[in-house]
């Protein structure tokens, strides 16, 4: 297992694209933290703080496939490094202005937020070109599923830490400089430089004329939709328990179930269509979701959280192959940054209906509400299988890291050129 994700990071430019995405990205994933800890050291109420972090996440929702339509259309380097100074700048003047002006203070998160740079579906862009072959892009998309899961568990930690060390206008500073660094890194990279997405047909709707990723992107706001319940109801299970730090074990399992899963998936050759793969996957998912609403003692409990974590990072490095094979030819960065926007969506969905389900029915509701994301997303699936066994390409060949043509791999792999 681990001399296959070795071999990917072995490739020339792998490592650097990999870790300067992640930490280009880290401001993205501590966000909401960070402006919630911000709001409330400055004297904010809680509900000042939710709402600045539902306005970032809703802009960067937008933000994120048009930048990704941007990235298709001029290339990474004119649009990733620029996006990630804007918005740092954004976070920088939220910092230093506080709330002596609150629409100056929504402006400010506005603009983070719609100018983050879509650096996950550059990442996802580049794979082919550096990797060449089918098998290592597509274990590249299970590393980075796995990735993810990391980088969102240090990067809250490491916003703590900043905040114990100065202050949280320090913290947002400091993680927005980093980030900006982060893209440097990548957009200075050659395979960055020199990337180019193939010719694409002029259509008001992009990468959205697709039905199989309208498709994928139907099932993926559930399963979206199923996680951000799942924070709401954990905490609403620790405070059953008279404990804060039950919240912490929830999650951190449900973490730690992502990351063996991704990993077991990314180890293994793969046959078949990777539509009817997901279907499964995210039959599995299902599954593990629905026993939580059980809400047995906290050592059960947490045992459940993290074989229901087990099939995430596989259904979303599943997602990537299938995403690849129908987003429209030039394309393939918008079409990545729909489905983070979709996810997210539905992650912001599941918060806002989880509270309500808690409510009026208590913990085992609040988690219901993620079985039943995970079961919508399996209808979906199901219902539009027609429209999913159609890939929007044929198979196309790819240059391999030797300079020779390897066998025709998956629609769309292809799509992403060297200059």
């Amino acid at each position: 297992m681990a001399a296959g994700y070795l071999d990917i990071l072995r490739a020339r430019h792998a490592a650097r694209l990999l870790t300067g995405t992640l930490v280009g990205r880290l401001p993205n994933g501590t966000a909401h933290i960070a402006i919630v800890l911000f709001t409330r050291a400055e004297g904010g109420s809680y509900t000042l703080a939710g709402a600045l972090a539902a306005v970032y996440g809703l802009a960067t929702a937008v933000g994120q496939p048009l930048l990704g339509r941007a990235v298709d259309l001029y290339g990474q380097p004119r649009v990733q490094l620029p996006a990630a100074v804007l918005s740092a700048l954004g976070m920088a003047l939220l910092a230093v202005a506080g709330f002596g002006s609150l629409p100056l203070a929504y402006a400010a998160v506005i603009v983070a937020g719609v100018f983050t740079p879509p650096l996950e579906g550059g990442l996802r862009a580049l794979w082919p070109s550096v990797l060449g072959s089918e098998e290592r892009v597509h274990r590249a998309y299970a590393m980075d599923a796995v990735a993810q899961e990391v980088m969102f568990t240090i990067g809250p930690l490491l916003v703590t830490l900043l905040v114990s060390l100065w202050s949280p206008a320090a913290a947002l500073l400091v993680i927005n400089a980093i980030g900006v660094l982060g893209a440097l890194s990548v957009v200075l990279s050659e395979p960055s430089r020199t990337w180019r997405s193939a010719p694409r047909e002029a259509h008001w709707l992009g990468a959205l004329r697709s039905r199989g990723l309208l498709a994928l992107l139907g099932s993926f706001f559930f399963v979206g939709m199923a996680l951000g319940s799942i924070t709401v109801a954990g905490v609403a299970y620790a405070d059953d328990h008279g404990r804060e730090s039950v919240y912490g074990w929830l999650m951190a399992a449900l973490g730690l179930g992502a990351l063996i899963g991704g990993a077991l998936y990314g180890a293994r050759q793969w046959s078949g269509p990777p539509e009817r793969r997901l279907r499964v996957i995210v039959a599995l998912l299902a599954l593990g979701y629905l026993p939580l609403m059980l809400t047995p003692g906290v050592v059960a409990m947490t045992v459940l959280a993290a074989v229901a974590g087990v099939f995430l990072a596989p259904a979303i490095a599943c997602s990537f192959i299938v995403v690849d094979r129908h987003a429209p030819r030039g394309t393939v960065t918008e079409a990545f940054s729909w489905l983070v926007t979709t996810f997210g969506v539905g992650a912001a969905a599941g918060t806002a209906v989880a509270g309500p389900a808690v409510e009026l029915g208590g913990t085992a509701w609040s988690f219901a509400v993620a079985g039943a994301g995970g079961v919508a997303a399996l209808i979906v699936l199901l219902s539009t299988g027609r429209v999913l066994a159609v890939p929007g390409h044929s198979a196309v060949a790819v240059r391999g890291p030797g300079g020779g043509r390897d066998d025709a791999v998956e629609p769309g792999l292809g799509r992403g050129r060297q200059a």
